[in-house]
C-alpha cells in the first residue's frame, strides 16, 4: 500500500506516474549525470513532472542553495568532490516535494558538517509531512529517526519505534 492505493497490481506505467509524482531517491552513487550541470542535474526531477522551465529552475535553484551548492550550481558532477555531489543529489530528491524519499546512506560520502546539514534538511521534510526510508551505518543518524529498523544478513533483528 502506498497513500492508500495497493500498488501491488499496478501496470508498469501506473507504477512508474506513482514513482514520479511521490518518490524522491537519494542513490549512495549519486546518479547524476555527467553532461548536465548541477543545476540541470536538480530540475530532471521536475522535468519528468513537466513543471515549466523558469519554475524548474527558481525550485531547482532554491534546493541547491538549500544544501549549499547554488554557488556550483554551472559546474559538471565530475568537477565536484563526492560530498559535493551528494549534496546536489539531496537537492534533486526534496526538489519535487515527494510524499516519500528513499534515501541510501546520504551522508556516507560527507564530513561531519556537511552530514549534518544534510540531516537537518531530512528532519525538516520529515517534520513537513514526507516519510523517508533510509539506509544508515551511522549509529548517530539512525538515533535520530522516529522509528530503526536493524538488519542483520537480511533478517530483522530488531524493530523500534520511538515514543512520540
Amino acid at each position: 500500500m502506498f497513500d492508500g492505493v495497493d500498488v501491488a497490481g499496478l501496470s508498469d506505467s501506473a507504477l512508474t506516474k506513482l514513482r514520479r509524482e511521490n518518490i524522491g531517491f537519494i542513490f549512495q552513487s549519486f546518479n547524476l549525470i555527467e553532461e548536465l550541470t548541477v543545476v540541470e542535474n536538480v530540475e530532471i526531477a521536475l522535468l519528468y513532472r513537466r513543471i515549466p522551465g523558469a519554475e524548474r529552475r527558481r525550485r531547482s535553484e532554491e534546493a541547491l542553495t538549500q544544501v549549499g551548492m547554488a554557488p556550483r550550481s554551472r559546474h559538471r558532477p565530475q568537477q565536484l568532490s563526492g560530498g559535493q555531489q551528494q549534496r546536489v543529489a539531496v537537492a534533486r530528491a526534496l526538489v519535487s516535494e515527494p510524499k516519500l524519499i528513499l534515501a541510501d546512506e546520504p551522508t556516507g560520502n560527507l564530513d561531519t558538517a556537511n552530514g549534518q546539514q544534510v540531516m537537518a534538511l531530512l528532519s525538516a521534510a520529515a517534520t513537513a509531512g514526507v516519510t523517508i526510508a533510509m539506509v544508515t551505518h551511522s549509529l548517530g543518524h539512525a538515533a535520530a529517526s522516529h522509528r530503526t529498523i536493524s538488519l542483520l544478513d537480511g533478517r530483522v533483528v530488531s524493530d523500534a519505534q520511538l515514543a512520540a
